[in-house]
């Protein structure tokens, strides 16, 4: 099995049906049997709580459109404590999400994250947190790799999910590599030789994850960073989709 363990399905709301078809095109061509997504139809850096519950509703109808092949996470917000917990509730303990998903509200250091997490360790489920090295410097809210060992170290019992391998991968996957319960998803970027390897390098093929961050970029580029690496076959088929599987429990 092939798992995308990270989209999203970008266009306009009243078009998440034909947006998820779109999307399901490409997997089906490439073998993809699994995507899992998260966030509304555009991005939002500092969603309100109203805009946090539209989004949410949005990836549900996504997932009651193809139940057998899409899964969600519950978008969340550290600027939107109390309405972040209230999702949780519904869409993990009451309903099928199978996890979190942080963007850029606030850096993920901040205390503010810090209930969100416990109720995802109560839950037992994991955290796909954005995070990046950039050279021209984050957004205001944007999270580090360092700001996300920062959280990781403070909860211990839940399984996080760095994106993009902190965007300058090299420096991002060093920086969580020393921190156990950080993987790391090979999504965004060009589709650059030796980001793979390097990745089960310093981590082990058990803590690296396919992901695309498609429909911002193509499931084939990404899907040929794990298809084209130098890494053994047992290893591949781990970060395809076993790994998957098991931190979010499909």
């Amino acid at each position: 099995m092939i798992v995308d363990c990270h989209v999203h399905l970008y266009g306009e709301r009243e078009e998440v049906t034909a947006n998820t078809d779109e999307l399901l095109k490409y997997a089906d061509r490439l073998g993809i049997e699994k995507l899992i997504a998260s966030m509304g139809p555009q991005l939002c850096q500092q969603p309100d709580a109203e805009r946090l519950e539209l989004d949410n509703q949005y990836v549900s109808a996504a997932m009651a459109h193809a139940p057998d092949r899409l899964e969600g996470l519950v978008y969340a917000s550290p600027g939107q404590v109390d309405k972040s917990l209230e999702l949780m509730e519904r869409y993990i303990a009451g309903g099928p999400m199978k996890g979190v998903k942080l963007w850029v509200s606030r850096r993920c250091s901040e205390a503010a994250c810090d209930p969100i997490a416990d109720y995802a360790a109560e839950l037992q489920v994991a955290i796909l947190q954005h995070a990046f090295f950039k050279v021209g410097g984050n957004y205001p809210g944007e999270s580090t790799p360092v700001d996300l060992v920062e959280l990781a170290a403070r909860h211990p019992d839940v399984e996080f999910l760095m994106a993009h391998c902190g965007g300058n991968w090299e420096q991002g996957i060093r920086a969580v590599c020393h921190q156990p319960n950080i993987s790391v998803d090979l999504c965004g970027g060009d589709p650059e030789a030796g980001q793979t390897e390097y990745a089960v390098a310093l981590l082990g093929a058990e803590r690296v994850l396919y992901g695309s961050d498609a429909s911002g970029r193509s499931l084939a580029s990404q899907l040929a960073k794990v298809i084209g690496a130098e890494i053994r076959d047992q290893d591949r088929r781990l970060i395809l989709g076993d790994n998957a599987v098991r931190m979010f429990g499909l």
